[in-house]
């Protein structure tokens, strides 16, 4: 599908209002059906969807059941999911990379800083592998757009994810979700707990598993430099994703509660597959590649495999209207990816671009402390101070190709060890105050300090042994901040049924140490700290019990944006450009039309824009020729097969930032009396507009008409439901990333079919 911005941003305006403007002389005839209430946490106090300033998501573990039910990542499978939400990878499924209304970090590095902040019960998740800890046994996830520097920190500049596991309670409550499909897919996603001391004592058991046998096929069969058995069927795709939790909800006294919360995550699986040469010259069309084939020489079939733990205490104790919450927490992990970065045989192109790589995280450890004291969450006056402090402390090593050669053609030293090092504090507070019967003004300032250190402890050095990284280059950079970051907000009730909402916010990102490049001997890159000011506006309607529609629009500025670039000699760089502005609109519709039948909709329009006349970012080449057809003004550095191609980034969209989004999902039961259940229909859809996934702008690196469904057909009851399920049901080929240099794509998932299962006991 090809669609053009302007005219594609009128005809989903147009279809959107139409649907809503049609819905409204049905509403009043729908007596038996109603919405239930959205309740979130956008203010850290649980309030209804409708009275919050803030452009806000939901998505409840029924849309997560269904969405990975062909065993999907969980984070990944919420991409496009809810307006203005992007989520993709490179790396697999350590390593999702997170964007909200077009701001994220398409930078691998494992040291890398996101401008989306993953929150995982009231725990920051702050590393790249700790935000791919996966969500299972969820009560809801909350998207919040725009900044969210106040009440949540530093790197919330794009927006936060805010997952909240279902908690232990004082009756029996179970539920489960199993299903089996296309390629000996299992996916078991289950909870259950009650009282161990009733009234005193509770406790949790969650539990996820996920698995898949290797379907894709290594059709290469020639010799391998690094070992890797080539020639395999059923070489890779496969995983193992294994996940527990326990919890503990003491209450001891009415006024006391203490939630002990323990994790584990144990996965091994592939790391991204790419398919060298998949992308034309000219075109971004993929649709000639096959999902379960690929060819690659090295790498050992792209292993990946990490283990994460993790423990927090949450402590809220009651001094009657005022409540101080405690909530530490201390997370860790430990694994490494490999890749055949070039994405192919390297005897298919006339043995030239021989590439692979490994990622290591030694050693993380994680630890965080905040201390929040709030009035109750009633009357016109509110009010919230506190202070959080964190620290994270890992070692991180990089592994390049010669590393991992036969010898006696291997370098045992072409690899490198750094010490990474962030600590931060912030001190916060925030109050809302009813000035008017129907108006609301709310307030919030934090002050945050944010320290990166970064220490290279080995150099990748000759297989002689001999140091070659620069003498002059700093081995042990230290980067501090502090910046204040505020937003005030207004709601105006205008009736009982709508009320509208204007918010302005700041945000900054910390300062970051690009350590990578280390391993090819390049001095590191920093960039300092990225700023925002966000407007934001909008409108929340519950005009019925059956009908509920919101609608914001925003504008915003970051200015001295992180991005992240390739050098003259092909190294990743970090730089700050002088800013990226943006501007956009997203409406979300839950309706039920008719008895039995329930509609969602969300629509988000983007427009981005980097604004820097001096800023360049290099284009991909190979041996001296572009790999791609360029759309900006560009000038060459070096000569013959050395020549770099660096292309003027001024005035083009920020890399993974759809243009449009628009999903659709709907269910229609059909009561049986005589079996006291209901056989249902269901399908949900996504469609993405323009996306460039590069700074510069080409005819090959980018998307076009993304378009998925999925389907599920069944039968259900309060207790139970059994259903086949499909996901990408159209077997539409879609691209979601490359590898420049190499012209390599990585697919989306193929379709997939299956039986799925689920059970509630409460």
């Amino acid at each position: 599908m090809n669609f053009t911005g302007i005219n594609t941003r009128r005809l989903l305006l147009g279809v959107a209002g139409v649907a809503i403007l049609s819905s409204m002389p049905a509403v009043a005839q729908i007596k038996d059906a109603g919405l239930e209430q959205v309740v979130v946490t956008a203010e850290r106090r649980s309030e209804n969807q409708q009275s919050v300033p803030v452009s806000v998501s939901v998505l409840n573990s029924e849309a997560l059941d269904t969405f990975t039910a062909s065993g999907d990542d969980t984070l990944l499978a919420l991409s496009g999911k809810v307006p203005d939400l992007y989520i993709e990878s490179t790396t697999g499924r350590i390593f999702p990379r997170f964007y909200i209304r077009g701001l994220g970090n398409v930078d691998f590095y494992l040291g890398a800083s996101q401008p989306v902040s993953i929150i995982q019960d009231d725990i920051v998740m702050e590393h790249v592998v700790l935000k791919s800890t996966p969500i299972f046994d969820v009560g809801q996830i909350e998207v919040f757009r725009g900044p969210q520097g106040s009440l949540f920190g530093r790197n919330t500049t794009a927006g936060i994810i805010k997952f909240d596991s279902i908690r232990p309670s004082q009756t029996l409550q179970a539920r489960a979700s199993a299903s089996y499909g296309a390629y000996n897919t299992v996916d078991l996603d289950a909870g259950i707990g009650g009282p161990i001391v009733p009234g005193k004592l509770a406790i949790r058991v969650s539990g996820l598993y996920q698995s898949r046998a290797d379907y894709i096929d290594n059709t290469y069969s020639g010799p391998s430099a690094d070992g890797t058995v080539t020639g395999q069927k059923n070489a890779t795709g496969g995983y193992n994703e294994r996940d527990l939790r326990v919890q503990l909800l003491f209450t001891p006294t009415d006024s006391l509660t203490m939630l002990t919360s323990m994790h584990g995550r144990w996965y091994d699986g592939p790391a991204s597959v790419f398919r060298r040469g998949a992308i034309k010259l000219g075109s971004h069309n993929v649709d000639g590649e096959h999902w379960n084939k690929a060819r690659w020489d090295e790498a050992a079939n792209n292993p990946q495999g990490y283990n994460t733990y993790g423990i927090s205490e949450n402590i809220a104790y009651d001094f009657g209207g005022v409540t101080l919450t405690s909530i530490t927490g201390y997370e860790s992990t430990n694994g490494q990816s490999r890749g055949d970065t070039d994405g192919g045989a390297a005897a298919d192109f006339g043995n030239m671009g021989f590439g692979e790589s490994m990622g290591r995280v030694r050693a993380l450890g994680q630890w965080s402390e905040e201390l929040r004291l709030a009035s109750a969450n009633e009357g016109k006056f509110k009010w919230q101070v506190g202070g959080l402090y964190f620290d994270q402390h890992d070692i991180t090593e990089f592994y390049q190709r010669a590393f991992f050669l036969t010898p006696p053609a291997n370098n045992p030293n072409n690899w490198v060890r750094l010490r990474d090092a962030n600590t931060s504090w912030a001190l916060f507070g925030q109050a809302s105050y009813e000035v008017l019967p129907d108006l609301t003004l709310t307030g919030g300032v934090r002050v945050t300090n944010d320290k990166k250190d970064t220490l290279l402890l080995k150099t990748a050095n000759t297989a002689a042994g001999v140091v070659t990284f620069p003498a002059t280059a700093n081995r042990n950079p230290v980067l501090e901040s502090t910046k204040p970051s505020w937003d005030i907000s207004a709601l105006y009730t205008l009736s009982d049924d709508v009320s509208l909402y204007a918010r302005v916010a700041t945000g900054f990102r910390g300062p970051t140490i690009q350590g990578r490049s280390a391993v090819f001997n390049s001095p590191f890159t920093m960039a300092n700290s990225e700023t925002i000011l966000s407007w934001e506006a909008g409108m929340k309607t519950q005009l019925s019990n059956t009908l509920r529609f919101n609608l914001s629009g925003f504008t915003y500025t970051v200015d001295d944006i992180q991005l992240n670039a390739n050098d003259s000699n092909g190294n990743g760089v970090f730089f700050n450009a002088k800013k990226a502005e943006a501007y956009g609109l997203e409406a979300q519709l839950d309706w039920l039309p008719i008895e039995n039948l329930s509609l969602t909709a969300g629509l988000s329009l983007l427009h981005t824009e980097i604004k820097d006349s001096t800023a360049f970012a290099q284009m991909g080449s190979f041996a001296g020729a572009l790999t791609l057809t360029p759309l900006n003004p560009y000038f060459t550095k070096g000569s013959g097969t050395g020549t770099t191609y660096f292309a003027k980034i001024d005035g083009n969209p920020l890399p993974n930032a759809p243009e449009y989004n628009l999903n659709f999902s709907a269910r229609y039961d059909l009561p049986v009396s005589s079996l006291g259940g209901n056989l249902f229909v269901a399908t949900d859809w996504n469609l993405q507009g323009y996306t460039n996934f590069v700074l510069y702008r080409s005819k090959e690196f980018n998307s076009n008409g993304n378009f998925e469904g999925g389907a599920k057909i069944g039968y259900s009851t309060d207790a139970y439901e059994v259903a086949f399920y499909g996901r990408n049901i159209t077997n539409n080929k879609n691209l979601k990333g490359v590898i420049e240099n190499y012209d390599a794509a990585i697919l989306n998932e193929p379709a997939t079919y299956g039986i799925t299962l689920s059970a509630k006991l409460q």
